[in-house]
């Protein structure tokens, strides 16, 4: 059940999450092409359209109108002319070529001069020589008058609707005047833009068949890829995991780091390595030690000592980076506890800040500590968002929790070049942030149920942004429930005020100095629940 889970969740959620990212790069690549495709030809059409209009105004004399119409069609000059209008027609594949004499009273009529048909426009019908008609609308009416009174040089009409049976097509206007300037009539010329419509079509087609084929060989490739470097290597660790449980010996064969490329499994196949390396180094020191309380000792040293491996504790973390300060710190209550903090870089622009409490104290705790603080540092690593990562960390635990433990968790990523920080909350305390120039407040956040409590949950997710000087004081509940001598609790409201009487240092003297209003306060008491604190100090990029 959990090879099949770890296949499905895996590398089949990568796959289909890079699919979706082609398919949609693919779309939005389309889409724009299509756009720029279209006003490219556009323009394209616009400009053929008007040159062959103004080479069509050279083949007559704007001049000789009133002529053209008093010599009728019998006329030489006008026989030539036509002529001319009509081959140029053909030879540059235009719909119609037509002069107008438009009447300037009102624009709202013209008469018909030449009119020239391209033999292949079967549904248009050539206009006699003074054929009279109405202007088609008002558009038409105010472009009439902008080339009669010399406010346009040219204009443009589209006529992509109401076309009454025709295609859709672009019609150029010129003016044609006379040797003093005056203008006489309007060369139109009209092309068809079949063109542009054939040729989106192909285009789109192209771009849809590359984006299947190429989301068909990405899909190959990753899973390729993720057999090769994620689920095979997790099985041979999870093969020798139950090995090593059964036979409690060491391997033939150790696990070593060139299991796979991925940095992660690189880690945990060292992990199992030194675990199973102490595990062994562990029963030969029990089998050697006869007092029960020397074993004891000996097990709880063991476990104090895996476990402050397992978190960060070598400060300053990141000592390159000047973008932040981080710190953190774990105070169990027995010898190991439940409690645990962490922080890694996920890219070099984000920061991965965890901390969670393990129900439960003591070695099954820290057990129980470790495989939820793997599972989380790796779904992380992923780049999933915080909620996806409490999601699928909790169906991982929920799947495989006989022992019913569970585990409070807030988990943020924080984008270092903005300082935006996005959170979520499993249940646990309510982190604490400080802008500049403030105080420390709690942030009351809205708390899904614990991880491990109940399979199938969806966590949210929230943002905060984080000016320069920002500071985020993360805690377990061992913090503001640690109990003096007369039961009373620390509080959180002391917290806060430990907090705000050093509000400007540095994340680990502000973690010292929250530890010494504790141990204060209890002074020497008890405790029975472990101290975990954690401390961001945000100082944004220097531009």
């Amino acid at each position: 059940m959990f090879k099949f889970r770890s296949r499905k969740n895996l590398a089949f959620n990568v796959i289909m999450a890079v699919v979706l990212l082609i398919v949609v790069f693919g779309v939005l690549v389309s889409l724009i092409g299509y756009i720029s495709f279209t006003e490219s030809m556009t323009r394209e059409y616009v400009d053929s359209a008007f040159n062959s209009a103004y080479t069509a105004t050279s083949l007559l004399d704007g001049g000789k109108i009133d002529e053209y119409m008093a010599g009728g069609e019998s006329d030489a000059e006008y026989v030539k002319v036509q002529s001319y209008l009509d081959t140029l027609c053909e030879r540059m594949k235009l719909t119609l070529i037509y002069v107008i004499k438009v009447d300037t009273a009102d624009y709202g009529k013209f008469v018909s001069i030449f009119n020239s048909v391209n033999s292949n426009a079967d549904r248009y019908t050539r206009w006699e020589l003074g054929y009279e008609r109405s202007t088609t609308n008002d558009d038409y009416k105010e472009k009439y008058r902008r080339l009669y009174e010399k406010q346009s040089l040219h204009e443009e009409i589209f006529r992509t609707t109401d076309l009454r049976g025709a295609e859709p097509h672009l019609t150029s206007l010129c003016p044609i005047t006379d040797a003093s300037g005056t203008v006489t009539a309007i060369m139109c010329v009209q092309r068809p833009m079949a063109e542009l419509e054939n040729g989106r079509l192909p285009y789109v087609l192209n771009i849809v068949v590359t984006t299947v084929v190429l989301s068909a060989l990405v899909s190959v490739f990753y899973a390729v890829f993720i057999r090769m470097q994620v689920v095979t290597p997790l099985k041979t660790i999870i093969n020798e995991a139950d090995r090593f449980a059964s036979e409690r010996s060491e391997a033939e064969k150790p696990l070593s780091d060139d299991i796979s490329k991925i940095y992660e499994i690189k880690s945990l196949a060292v992990s199992v390595r030194t675990m199973e390396r102490d595990m062994l180094k562990y029963v030969d020191e029990m089998m050697s030690i006869t007092a029960e309380k020397q074993r004891i000792n000996t097990e709880l040293s063991l476990a104090t000592r895996i476990q402050a491996d397992m978190l960060p504790n070598d400060f300053p973390a990141f000592p390159e980076r000047t973008d932040f300060d981080v710190y953190g710190v774990m105070h169990p209550a027995k010898e190991v506890g439940g409690d645990f903090y962490d922080f890694f870089l996920i890219d070099k622009d984000h920061l991965c800040l965890v901390i969670a409490d393990v129900s439960g104290k003591g070695v099954p705790a820290a057990l129980f500590m470790m495989a939820s603080k793997i599972i989380l540092a790796n779904n992380a690593m992923l780049g999933k968002s915080p909620a996806k990562i409490l999601t699928d960390t909790n169906a991982a635990i929920c799947a495989h929790n006989q022992e019913e433990m569970f585990v409070t968790v807030w988990l943020g990523i924080l984008e270092l070049s903005t300082g935006k920080l996005v959170a979520a909350n499993a249940g646990h305390e309510y982190p604490v942030l400080q802008q500049p120039n403030g105080k420390f407040e709690l942030i009351k956040d809205k708390h899904g149920f614990v991880i491990g409590g109940m399979g199938g949950i969806e966590y949210k997710e929230y943002e905060l942004q984080l000016e320069k000087g920002a500071k985020l004081f993360l805690y377990t509940d061992g913090v503001p429930e640690a109990t003096n001598k007369d039961n009373e609790l620390f509080s959180t409201e002391r917290m806060l005020s430990a907090l705000n009487c050093e509000n400007g240092g540095s994340p680990e003297t502000i973690l010292k100095k929250v530890k010494e209003a504790v141990d204060s306060f209890v002074n020497g008491a008890e405790q029975f629940d472990d101290l975990t604190m954690l401390c961001l100090e945000y100082k944004g990029v220097e531009k």
